[in-house]
């Protein structure tokens, strides 16, 4: 699936894997049922919430023009307590 390009690990999401919380980049056209149903069904989980925003541009200078290159998306799921994802486990 083209659709979820990378799990994204920053300050921020390390803080939320306590929360049970996982934060992805994701295509910029995806939907969040699509996201969802193909969490589920990859990672045999189950999702109580997805919150979803845009990154914000940063323009480009090339030249004389600015250019405002095309972001992804970033989405946090929220999983059923027991549940995890195991791209993010410790062991």
């Amino acid at each position: 699936m083209d659709e979820v390009k990378y799990p994204v690990l920053t300050e921020k999401s390390i803080r939320l894997l306590e929360r049970n919380q996982y934060t992805f980049n994701v295509d910029s056209q995806s939907n969040k049922t699509k996201i969802k149903n193909w969490i589920e069904h990859f990672f045999d989980v189950k999702v109580i919430a997805m919150n979803s925003y845009r990154l914000p541009e940063k323009g480009e200078k090339r030249g004389s023009m600015i250019v405002h290159p095309i972001r992804c998306k970033r989405m946090i799921i929220t999983l059923r307590t027991g549940d995890s994802i195991p791209l993010f486990s410790e062991q």
